[in-house]
């Protein structure tokens, strides 16, 4: 059914309602502080889902259904047994076709997009602009919790999509051939914003955040956009993607698989775990 790993809002509506089809809101909440700004904490986006959503679409909870909750950083991948639950609660099998989206920049969709190409499952496609665009078209919505039909899935992981702390340790020492991406926001890589105690990336890194993606309506720029925010790295024999905890690294991903990358992995822990390690270099763009 699929033929890219990006869909239209027309190509979803004309193929609405499919029996070997499921739509999956994969939406995640950030949790602002009183004052308005960013406290680094997330909450589902269940409850939206509940006011509105793609007409059938299931609800993946990212936080914990998706994440590994014995890890001590947010948003950690899950080990198989896991994720084949998680899916298989959706409703998923490995002959469905499988379409996510989100309520912000696909970075969640492809966040789970990300997942299932590294548990060895291909037949998904992120919606391109999320459940804005499918809002602002005035197509139709429905309200309430759509109840799965659980079913069985089966992965088969591809351990080469990540990398760990140590590999980009190597890369950044130079014994390890591969181009480091950092899709955080510009100024969190430059070291002027951010949470973590240590600010900055990791040294060699190229910046490419995911707003260099995305038209101000979410939907992905075009290929040649795409291309030419990714021209330092290209020709690169692999390359990594991070970010802060490996979500904003999973759209910088999925870009560049629509630009035909196919050596690409994501180092899961990104600054997250780097910057804890108060023996690991960051440079900033500071004066």
């Amino acid at each position: 059914m699929l033929t890219s790993p990006l869909v239209s809002t027309q190509w979803l509506a004309d193929h609405l309602g499919a029996d070997d089809m499921v739509v999956v809101d994969t939406t995640v909440r950030p949790v602002a502080g009183v004052d308005g700004t960013p406290t680094g904490r997330f909450t589902t986006g269940r409850e939206g889902h509940r006011a509105e959503h793609v007409p059938g679409a299931v609800f993946a909870d990212l936080i914990g259904d998706f994440s590994d909750s014995d890890a001590h950083l947010p948003f950690t991948r899950p080990g198989r047994a896991r994720f084949e639950d998680a899916v298989g609660a959706l409703g998923i099998s490995n002959e469905t076709t499988v379409v996510v989206y989100d309520d912000a920049r696909s970075e969640w969709a492809c966040r789970l997009w990300w997942l299932f190409r590294a548990f060895g499952y291909d037949d998904v496609a992120v919606l391109d602009g999320g459940a804005s665009v499918w809002r602002d078209e005035r197509r139709p919505v429905e309200r309430g919790h759509v109840e799965p039909d659980p079913t069985l899935f089966e992965a088969v992981e591809r351990p080469d999509l990540w990398v760990d702390k140590t590999f980009v340790e190597r890369v950044v020492a130079g014994d390890e051939s591969a181009a480091l991406v950092c899709a955080s926001p510009a100024p969190e890589f430059a070291g002027l914003d951010g949470r973590r105690p240590r600010l900055g990336h990791i040294p060699s890194s190229v910046s490419v955040p995911v707003e260099r993606l995305v038209d101000p309506d979410h939907q992905f720029r075009a290929e040649s956009s795409i291309e030419a925010a990714f021209a330092p790295v290209a020709g690169a024999g692999r390359v990594v993607v991070y970010c802060g905890a490996g979500i904003e690294a999973s759209a910088d991903a999925f870009a560049l698989t629509l630009i035909g990358e196919r050596n690409v992995a994501l180092y899961d822990g990104s600054l997250d775990e780097w910057s804890s390690d108060a023996e690991a270099p960051l440079r900033t763009l500071a004066a």
